[in-house]
């Protein structure tokens, strides 16, 4: 399926509402991505992922309607050579190739743009979709922490996954 990354722009607030206000997606974001998810979090959002220049955080879209969003988060200080990445896409468009896809594009506009040599992102250790599609682009498991996630009333592991930048 065809997709494309972009900036996020006012008029996404509709199609942002209308997919990421949905349990399956939010149970497996941080306490952050809120569900439900009103008009307000959309527009809240799209002002926070459009304030960056370079932008940092990108649409997914597919048929030409934001169905997802995916990020590079520069970390500070002694962890300045590293971005934490975050994603989600709407349900109807899982298990089609395109996160995958989309996490590739998305770790090479990181490198290309910032001055970091290592890419990581933090999946729930019950989220066996992500573990697959970081895989899928390249990630490598670094690390498993027992227990350290607290979401929906219970304990979960917390995964870290990396890339690092080409030598």
């Amino acid at each position: 399926m065809d997709f494309s990354l972009r900036p996020w722009i006012s008029d996404d607030v509709e199609s942002l509402v209308k997919y990421a206000n949905n349990y399956n997606v939010a149970k497996n974001m941080s306490d952050v991505f809120p569900h439900p998810y009103s008009i307000e979090n959309g527009k809240s959002f799209i002002a926070f992922a459009t304030k960056d220049s370079p932008p940092n955080i990108m649409a997914i879209e597919i048929n030409g309607e934001a169905a997802g969003g995916i990020g590079i988060h520069p970390q500070s200080d002694i962890y300045r050579k590293n971005a934490e990445l975050g994603y989600w896409l709407a349900e109807p468009y899982w298990g089609m190739g395109i996160v995958s896809k989309a996490i590739i594009q998305m770790v090479d506009y990181g490198f290309r743009h910032w001055d970091i040599t290592r890419i990581y992102a933090r999946p729930f250790g019950t989220n066996l979709g992500s573990q697959k599609v970081l895989e899928k682009a390249g990630f490598t498991l670094e690390a498993r922490l027992s227990q350290t996630f607290f979401k929906n009333g219970e304990y979960m592991d917390e995964l870290i996954y990396a890339v690092r930048r080409p030598m």
